[in-house]
């Protein structure tokens, strides 16, 4: 089995791109449920769908330069979409496997042990509410946490949200969806039918390795 090492797992080239976006979106359709994410949005489906459509125009011989330019704004925006859909979802998912990287033209990295420090310090969240349908989660750390970067690569932030009779979760390990993110704070914005129900967020600091600290407190709020 080849691995894929040294280069970005993005292609350059536009054809190669929309190809590459649309296996990695097929796939994760089908196979989102078993890593516990969530599925590609329409909207994100529909920018690879607009994509092709802006090289179909920008590739006729009376193409002009504003054609060719919304082109390439498009482009920058998807490139930067499913970047943000692989590493937020996938690229360190301990459910997605070597041969799932691989079906998707994805990196895979060499897994040979090094001295890197488990994470043992806890992380826990602020959760505001910056607009209708909006929750910004704040992480932040419990005292104690060790100073090693390589031991805090960054958080996992698992949630889930739950309308009024359903049974609420009983910890982290109950919530349905997880993202990895290595920044400070993260805005999940939820459909406006997901007013009045209550989402639920608990944290567990991630090793650059995927290696999982221990479960801070589980946290929740009502979506505005």
């Amino acid at each position: 089995m080849n691995r894929i090492s040294s280069r970005d797992y993005i292609p350059s080239s536009d054809m190669e791109l929309y190809k590459w976006t649309k296996t990695l979106q097929t796939y994760a359709l089908q196979h989102h449920e078993r890593w516990r994410i969530m599925e590609p949005d329409e909207e994100l489906i529909a920018l690879a769908n607009d994509f092709v459509i802006k090289v179909g125009a920008a590739q006729q011989p009376d193409a002009g330069l504003i054609t060719k330019k919304e082109k390439n704004l498009v482009k920058v925006r998807l490139v930067k979409e499913m970047r943000g859909f692989v590493q937020g979802y996938i690229a360190r998912n301990p459910r997605v496997t070597e041969a799932d990287k691989l079906a998707m033209g994805l990196s895979v990295y060499d897994t040979t042990p090094t001295q890197i420090l488990d994470p043992t310090g806890q992380a826990q969240v602020v959760i505001t509410f910056p607009a209708r349908t909006q929750l910004m989660v704040k992480i932040v750390p419990v005292e104690g946490t060790q100073t090693d970067p390589k031991a805090y690569y960054g958080t996992r932030i698992y949630y889930g949200v739950y309308a009024a009779g359903e049974t609420p979760p009983v910890s982290g390990m109950d919530l349905r969806h997880s993202l990895f993110t290595r920044r400070k704070r993260e805005l999940f914005t939820f459909l406006p039918t997901d007013t009045g129900k209550t989402a639920y967020f608990a944290v567990r600091y991630e090793n650059s390795k995927g290696k999982a600290g221990p479960w801070g407190a589980m946290e929740s709020a009502v979506i505005p």
